[in-house]
């Protein structure tokens, strides 16, 4: 992903009909050459060779040439681009066919490994016990509730393998009752563009009402009043989130009145109903700051008006108990802290009283409150913690861990008014694990800890977290893990992630698929490098804007760090980056290619100056405040600098798997085409370069839980073929 805020997401614009015709030249031809019966001598494979358009991307500081151009076809109609991208996928199934054989098993792991009935943990509201649940074989949720306790008979709600029948693309955003109980309203998306379409269901009769909304955000909230939803249209061109609906049950949605506009677009929008259930929210969120409204939920007017209007440089989160308003806020705390208000003081910062005060050493992230606690989720030492505060004295506890790298999350927590805080535990060698926990006692309830299948035993791994060094002389965070028995004496594969962009930390959470890699002796190392939060707001401003390139350097200090120590073989380092992440495996390349083997870039964005001059393109200007505005020499010249497709150069490039998806909408398929032609087009080498190409998918892959580890196995199976693993 790029940017995930309240809406996370980030797209590609237009580009006029006229223009695509002027750069896009005579219909094109591409030829794969067929593999042998009997081997794979992908040698002889030659791979597509995309056509060089001179074009000249203007800038203030200068207009740049660009020969890949004409790839940007926003109809995703165009018989050339078309044509390109499926020689490209037939390239890379010749490639790829003598792994087929290790895809197939690789792919049986990985699916053993997932519960066939799985279920997630009920959730009470209103008196009904909310849940979702998977049947053996099926790819979709099933959304359920039972009146009462989890005895009653069950009531399904939404069956995603029903609704996503003859689809080539299926997700449900958000689902949410009435408060009393009697309506659903659910979001779904059957393209992969993020473009929801909201429904109404009666849970009474079981029939869908006429109320359908297109073009929307997946998230919406219901007024107390049963009949009333706010949503936010998403503009079908530009996919910004400008404009806050209110739309009455049975009237038409052409007419739903206007409740909000937002006129500055680096801003993202988002609606939410405060735990008390008493307000609505809505959230405005740059970059830098914020600004959240509040309006009283039984209101039949809904008039919103600020909690506190916006400031520069200043970013605060909402939510209400009591009287007051809690409000964490970086005022005058780089770090965060958290105070209470008045509510009707809540814009008179000399009403606000500390309820957990800044502290250098302790990031405060998010919080919940309850009515006698308030749960703070800090990152303290690199990791993400529960830190618990009775609202009247007498309890302020950190829980505690066993393990030396681990996260816990707050999630859903069953009653406003329960003193059972709930989070999920889990770390490189922990499945994900519910628990309860009760804030009088300190008793810890496991809920459920994810099954994994395939004879996984946790005893048989090890995690560790240590630091590297930087070429600065900085520390850098990374959590290790490794199955027992591997030799740490420069022999073994290393498998290195990161993401390091928006103040996103990379927590060291328990994923199935990495099994498939540590059972084969590959050591995996999560670096937690600049551009995130894990050691506090000064670790995302030394990796964005001019510090950006220390998001890179640290990546590649740290795997030459574990090299010196180890951890893995020189000639056998893999990367792997998603999204910003496949920005920083772009510049990876090019800064270092002789410390990689291979590197796997997923939704990678690589076009970072051209995809920012360009204003008319959905989101450019909300990410400003990240990369910089390029508009401006000084940033011009720095983005200019990393950006990985103008860094592409005649030099060896290692072993290379590049995904993305022809709808994304956060990562227009197009930077990655240009990257990879660029790449053909300009590297000395002859590793394979490989360019993956899912034609019915967007940023997030392909829909279903079984779809998406086909391109784990096909990764996998890529990256063994390099250095000999044929089991």
């Amino acid at each position: 992903m790029r940017k995930r805020s309240y809406a996370a997401r980030f797209v590609v614009g237009l580009i006029t009909a006229g223009l695509f015709a002027a750069c896009a030249g005579p219909q094109i031809s591409y030829r794969v050459t067929p593999l042998s019966a009997a081997a794979a001598d992908t040698a002889k494979l030659v791979a597509p060779v995309a056509p060089k358009h001179s074009y000249s991307v203007p800038s203030p500081n200068g207009a740049r040439n660009d020969d890949y151009y004409w790839l940007r076809d926003d109809t995703r109609q165009s018989p050339e681009v078309l044509g390109y991208l499926n020689a490209e996928n037939s390239y890379r199934d010749a490639m790829l066919q003598h792994t087929q054989p290790l895809q197939d098993k690789l792919y049986g792991e990985l699916v053993a490994r997932i519960k066939p009935d799985d279920a997630s943990v009920p959730v009470l509201e209103h008196g009904y016990w909310y849940y979702t649940r998977f049947e053996a074989g099926r790819d979709y949720p099933i959304y359920a509730r039972r009146k009462g306790s989890m005895s009653a008979d069950e009531q399904v709600l939404l069956d995603g393998n029903a609704m996503a029948q003859g689809k080539s693309y299926f997700q449900i955003g958000a689902s949410l009752a009435s408060p009393d109980g009697h309506l659903l309203a659910y979001s779904e998306d059957d393209v992969g563009r993020r473009q929801y379409t909201l429904h109404v269901k009666n849970l009474d009769s079981g029939q869908e009402l006429t109320d359908v909304i297109k073009d929307v955000e997946p998230d919406f909230v219901w007024a107390n009043d049963n009949k009333t939803l706010l949503y936010v249209e998403k503009d079908p061109v530009t996919l910004l989130s400008v404009r806050l609906h209110k739309h009455a049950l049975g009237s038409d949605a052409a007419n739903d009145p206007l409740v909000y506009e937002e006129q500055d677009h680096s801003y993202y929008m988002g609606v939410t109903k405060s735990r008390s259930e008493k307000y609505l929210f809505i959230a405005l969120e740059s970059t830098q700051q914020t600004e959240w409204r509040y309006a009283d939920a039984s209101d039949p007017n809904l008039t919103f008006k600020p909690v506190l209007p916006r400031e520069p440089n200043h970013e605060y989160q909402v939510d209400h108990i009591g009287r007051d308003f809690i409000i964490r806020t970086n005022w005058q705390a780089p770090n965060f802290r958290i105070v209470r208000a008045p509510v009707a003081k809540s814009a008179d910062k000399s009403s606000w009283k500390d309820v957990v005060a800044q502290r250098s050493d302790a990031f405060v992230q998010s919080f919940e409150v309850s009515k006698n606690y308030l749960a703070v989720n800090e990152r303290s030492g690199g990791l993400l913690k529960m830190h618990i505060l009775s609202w009247y004295g007498g309890k302020n506890e950190l829980i505690g861990a066993d393990e030396p790298s681990y996260s816990m999350t707050l999630v859903d927590t069953p009653d406003v008014a329960s003193d059972t805080l709930r989070y999920v535990y889990t770390s490189l060698t922990t499945p994900r694990t519910t628990i309860d926990y009760d804030m009088r006692s300190g008793t810890r309830t496991v809920l459920k800890r994810d099954e994994i299948g395939g004879g996984f035993d946790a005893s048989n791994y090890v995690t560790e977290y240590l630091h590297a060094t930087a070429r600065d002389g900085t520390p850098v965070p990374v959590s290790v893990v490794y199955r027992k028995g591997t030799k740490l004496d420069g022999s073994a594969p290393l498998f290195q992630y990161a993401y390091g962009s928006y103040g996103i930390s990379s927590d060291p959470s328990f994923r199935a698929s990495w099994i498939s890699l540590l059972d084969r002796g590959f050591v995996v190392a999560l670096a937690h490098i600049r551009g995130g939060q894990e050691l506090g707001r000064s670790w995302y401003e030394d990796g964005k804007l001019l510090h950006k390139r220390n998001t890179f350097t640290d990546f590649v200090d740290v795997t030459e760090d574990l090299v010196k120590r180890g951890y893995g073989a020189k000639d056998k380092v893999f990367a792997e980056g998603r999204s910003a992440g496949g920005l920083l495996m772009g510049a990876v390349a090019n800064l270092a290619p002789q410390d990689y083997r291979g590197i796997v870039a997923y939704v990678p964005f690589v076009d970072v100056v051209t995809t920012m001059l360009d204003e008319s393109i959905p989101l450019t200007t909300n990410e400003f405040d990240e990369w910089g505005n390029p508009k401006q020499k000084i940033y011009y010249d720095y983005m200019l600098s990393y950006s990985p497709v103008d860094n592409v150069r005649p030099q060896n490039y290692p072993a290379m798997l590049v995904f993305t998806g022809l709808w994304d909408s956060q990562v227009q398929y197009y930077e990655p085409a240009k990257w990879v032609a660029k790449l053909r087009a300009t590297k000395t080498d002859k590793n394979p370069l490989i360019f993956s190409v899912d034609m019915t998918a967007g940023h997030g892959g392909k829909s279903g839980r079984f779809q998406t580890y086909h391109d784990t196995a096909r990764e996998y199976a890529f990256l063994f073929d390099q250095i000999g693993i044929t089991q």
